[in-house]
């Protein structure tokens, strides 16, 4: 055997030795302290190895999520400075209405205006009535209180709704 071949097998037995001797020695349920530093303040916290590997993941998740905001933020406003010249948005021939259109495409915003619509719903409605209330019973508050308006749209918002008018068929 070469001492090129000793070698190979020596670190392939020290590396296999160390990663048993790690799994061994492995406890998630450990407490460790560590030094936290916040506001130049530093404190000593005390966790579970597990607890601090999630916090470590966290820590990375929101990190790459750092990070790729300010890639997409960086080409935003590289692509909006290749526009500001001569030939781009300062150009005779450009009119706003182009530049906020590009504007809104690189930015990925979608322009709106908030417009109050108003209208009247004609609705009908079966309800059974427990006896010993239909003699009390009121329509216009019991749809008051049980009818709700609702919309499957994100950006349209109730601000209000009455029941103007209602009349019982019996």
């Amino acid at each position: 055997m070469s001492v090129q071949e000793c070698t190979i097998r020596s670190m392939i037995n020290e590396r296999n030795e160390m990663e048993t001797n790690m799994a061994e020695t492995y406890n998630p349920n450990l407490l460790v302290t560590y030094k936290s530093i916040k506001n130049g303040e530093a404190t000593y916290p005390t966790l579970k190895v597990v607890q601090l590997e999630t916090l470590i993941a966290e820590n990375e998740f929101r990190s790459n999520q750092l990070s790729n905001r300010l890639q997409a933020q960086e080409k935003q406003i590289g692509l909006i400075l290749n526009n500001l010249t001569a030939d781009g948005w300062y150009s005779d021939s450009t009119d706003k209405a182009e530049v906020l259109s590009d504007l809104c495409d690189i930015l990925g915003h979608e322009p709106k205006q908030t417009v109050r619509l108003t209208g009247t719903i004609v609705f009908e409605v079966d309800y059974d009535i427990p006896l010993d209330e239909v003699e009390d019973f009121d329509s216009h508050y019991f749809l008051q209180d049980n009818l709700t308006l609702d919309s499957y749209n994100g950006d349209v918002v109730v601000e209000s709704w009455t029941v103007e008018d209602s009349d019982v068929n019996w």
